[in-house]
């Protein structure tokens, strides 16, 4: 007698254009959780002969060749359901709050992105793609048979809007207080420049979301020494004094966790120390685009 199949959640996503990495059934392993990453390019152009190439005159007004769509499902091998009706009541109660849909997508973008990285780090390729939700045409939460999402389909399905409410709004919310796009033209119109440490600190943030804390250990180093450099005195705004004394304070615990990342991995309290200090400089990164208007 034949046994029923098993069944199992994922989260799916849609990008235009083609990723870095070849489409494919990766296997993703998170200590005793396991997952299995489902890459599929729809609608790619056949590739070109190997020819020389040779510029062509444009034709004014043609409409743009249409993009290949990447479907990314991330399939959560690590928690089967043994039938039909458990896999319904997961994803019910999987939806049915922002919190949970959340979690889930940003489940997978976090899986998506590893394989992104490790796919740069193996290449030696230096430009790192990252996605986001905000950058996906079409996302989903469903469940399915292990041969229907090993080919990225699925039993059932539920189309999720990551652009409203819960973490995307506030994500967007913030963004608008910052005003990004003032300080984007001022750069590039030569009247301003970015410090340093502007794009040190970020590189850590990155870097210590997607679980290489070695990596932001090394990075914060050298995004905390540039902060104290370049941003002292920069507002006369007393939080902005506090945060600055308190850095300083602390400038040797970001030596001393960039000396342990050097030796090995960082344990529970030197990963939550890492993640304080660095969210105390991003806080004076965020102040003083605000305060400043940008």
């Amino acid at each position: 007698m034949t046994e029923a199949p098993n069944f199992f959640g994922f989260a799916q996503l849609e990008f235009a254009g083609v990723l870095a990495v070849a489409d494919g059934r990766y296997v993703v392993r998170d200590g005793d959780e396991e997952r299995v990453l489902v890459l599929e390019t729809i609608g790619a152009p056949a590739p070109a002969r190997r020819r020389r190439r040779r510029a062509r005159e444009a034709e004014a007004g043609a409409t743009p060749a249409p993009l290949p769509l990447t479907r990314a499902t991330v399939v959560r091998a690590f928690a089967p359901f043994a039938v039909k009706e458990e896999a319904s009541r997961w994803l019910g109660e999987a939806t049915a709050a922002e919190d949970s849909i959340d979690g889930l997508v940003s489940e997978g973008v976090d899986v998506l992105n590893r394989a992104l990285h490790a796919h740069a780090v193996a290449s030696g390729d230096p430009h790192v793609q990252t996605l986001t939700p905000g950058r996906a045409i079409a996302v989903r939460i469903g469940y399915g048979s292990g041969e229907q999402v090993a080919n990225g389909e699925f039993t059932m399905a539920r189309e999720v809007d990551v652009h409203a409410g819960g973490a995307a709004s506030r994500r967007q919310q913030r963004a608008e207080e910052l005003r990004p796009q003032e300080r984007l033209a001022a750069v590039l119109g030569g009247r301003e420049r970015f410090d340093a440490c502007e794009t040190l600190v970020p590189r850590a943030r990155a870097d210590l979301d997607a679980g290489r804390t070695r990596e932001a250990a090394l990075q914060l180093r050298v995004g905390l020494e540039a902060l104290l450099a370049e941003l002292k005195g920069a507002l006369t705004d007393p939080g902005h004094t506090e945060d600055m004394a308190a850095i300083e304070s602390r400038r040797h615990e970001a030596g001393e966790l960039a000396n342990a990342a050097l030796r090995g991995d960082l344990d529970a309290a030197q990963s939550e120390q890492l993640r304080e200090l660095t969210g105390v400089c991003e806080r004076v990164l965020r102040r003083r685009r605000v305060l400043r208007g940008q």
